[in-house]
């Protein structure tokens, strides 16, 4: 199993996903969630969403080791 984390704006689409699942890679995650949660499955797809694993940011095909902590960061903007 890993272990979940939404970001920003990810959180509201993410209500009620569970807060850990199991998955090879966060594609897979994205998958998967999209298949139960079409809203964050859609929002998951956007290219300027970023996928990180144990708080490093990585590719969407990162294998994932047990008990790894997979976090979703999507665009931020400031000024």
């Amino acid at each position: 199993m890993v272990n979940l984390l939404f970001f920003g704006r990810l959180g509201d689409f993410a209500a009620d996903v569970p807060a850990s699942i199991e998955a090879s890679t966060p594609a897979q995650i994205r998958e998967l969630l999209a298949a139960d949660f079409p809203a964050l499955g859609a929002e998951l797809h956007e290219p300027q969403v970023l996928v990180s694993v144990n708080q490093m940011i990585v590719s969407w095909n990162q294998k994932l080791a047990e008990g790894s902590e997979v976090a979703f960061l999507p665009p931020v903007t400031g000024g």
